[in-house]
C-alpha cells in the first residue's frame, strides 16, 4: 500500500456498471481515486477515461495489476472471468473488489477465498445493499425485536420478456458459460444476498428451474426453497419471461407480530406493520451512486478503520444457494 493514506484504484472492464454506479464513487469517497481503468477495445478506452477523468489506461488486465501506482483492483468484468483476475490480483498483493455473482461457479468461488487466506490479502464482493441507509434500517427494525421474531420470507422478481434482445447476439446475461447461469444469478443474487445479512447464512436450500422459450441456454423462471441459519424459512419466484402486467419486485418479511413489504430494485416506499396495521412508510431515495457506501467501508477497512460487510466468505453462500436452485436444469 502507497504511504499516502489513500487507496488509488484501477478497474478492470469499465463496462455499463462502472458508469454511474460505481466508477464515479471511488473519487468521491473520502481517501480514494481512481487513477486507471482496463478495457480491450482501445477507443472505448480512451471514451471512458476521458470522461471519467482517469489518467491511466491499459488494454491488458495484467497490466493494470502490476502498475505500481495501483494499490486496489475493482473487476467489473462478466463472472466468467472474476476468478481469473481477482486471484492474480491478489497473488500480487493487491486487495479486490469484484462485481456480483462473485464468481460463474462454486468452484471458482472457493479458489478464490483459498487465495485470499493464503496471501492474506482482502477480497471483497459488490453486494452494496449491506450499506445502503432503506436496507440497514430494516436490518435494525428486525434486531430489535419491535416486530417480535422473523419467521419467513417471501421473494419475488417477474420481469417481462423482450424477445428483441435476443436478436443477433445474445447478451452474456443469458449465456451461462459466462455468468454462470442466466438472469436469477444476475439479480437473485442481490436478494439472497441481503437476506443473508438479516438473518444469516443460508443453510438449506432447493427448487427448480425451467426455460419456456428456448430463446437461449439459461433459466427463465426459479422457483426456490431455502433456509436460514437462524431458522427463518424462505421462499422466492424469480420470472424472467413475465408479461408487462405481471412485474413484481418485492420483499415480504413476516414476524410474529407483524411484517415488512419492501423491494430489491425499485427504491419503492419500505411498509412496516404491526398486527396488520401500517406503523410506518419509510421512504428513501435512490442514491445517485449506489456502490459508494460498500465502497467507503473496503477503503476505510484497508486504511484501518472499520470492516465491510460484504467478503468473499460472505458472498460464496449467495452462489451456493442459487446453484442448489438451479443445479438440475444443468445436469
Amino acid at each position: 500500500m502507497n504511504n499516502n493514506k489513500k487507496i488509488r484504484w484501477g478497474i478492470i472492464g469499465c463496462g455499463n456498471v462502472t458508469e454511474k454506479k460505481s466508477g464515479p464513487a471511488f473519487n468521491k469517497v473520502e481517501n480514494s481515486e481512481l487513477v486507471a481503468v482496463m478495457r480491450r477495445d482501445k477507443e472505448k478506452l480512451a471514451d471512458y477515461a476521458k470522461r471519467h477523468n482517469v489518467p491511466l489506461t491499459f488494454t491488458s488486465a495484467t497490466e493494470l495489476i502490476e502498475c505500481p501506482e495501483v494499490d486496489a483492483v475493482y473487476i467489473a468484468t462478466p463472472p466468467n472471468l472474476h476468478a481469473r483476475y481477482a486471484i492474480e490480483a491478489m497473488q500480487k498483493g493487491k486487495p479486490v473488489y469484484v462485481e456480483k455473482p462473485m464468481a460463474a461457479t462454486m468452484e471458482e468461488c472457493l479458489e478464490m477465498n483459498r487465495v485470499s487466506m493464503e496471501t492474506g490479502v482482502p477480497l471483497f464482493v459488490a453486494y452494496y445493499r449491506r450499506a445502503l441507509p432503506g436496507f440497514l434500517k430494516v436490518k435494525e427494525i428486525l434486531d430489535s425485536g419491535k416486530l417480535g421474531k422473523p419467521q419467513k420470507v417471501y421473494v419475488e422478481l417477474f420481469q417481462h420478456h423482450a424477445p428483441e434482445k435476443y436478436q443477433g447476439e445474445l447478451p452474456w446475461r443469458v449465456i451461462p458459460e459466462i455468468a454462470g447461469a442466466g438472469l436469477f444469478y444476475d439479480l437473485g443474487s442481490h436478494t439472497l444476498d441481503y437476506l443473508s445479512y438479516i438473518f444469516g447464512p443460508i443453510m438449506k436450500a432447493g427448487g427448480r428451474a425451467m426455460n419456456a422459450r428456448n430463446l437461449h441456454k439459461a433459466e427463465e423462471r426459479v422457483h426456490g426453497s431455502f433456509q436460514f441459519e437462524n431458522g427463518v424459512e424462505g421462499e422466492g419466484r424469480w420470472m424472467f419471461d413475465a408479461n408487462y402486467e405481471d412485474f413484481s419486485d418485492k420483499i415480504c418479511i413476516t414476524c410474529e407480530n407483524g411484517e415488512i413489504e419492501m423491494s430489491t430494485f425499485q427504491f419503492t416506499p419500505i411498509v412496516v406493520r404491526r398486527n396488520g396495521d401500517v406503523i410506518d412508510t419509510l421512504e428513501y431515495p435512490r442514491p445517485e451512486h449506489v456502490q459508494l457506501n460498500l465502497i467507503r467501508t473496503i477503503v476505510n477497512q484497508l486504511l484501518g478503520d472499520g470492516s465491510c460487510p460484504s467478503t468473499g466468505m460472505s458472498a460464496m453462500n449467495a452462489n451456493w444457494a442459487m446453484w442448489t436452485m438451479v443445479k438440475h436444469f444443468y445436469s
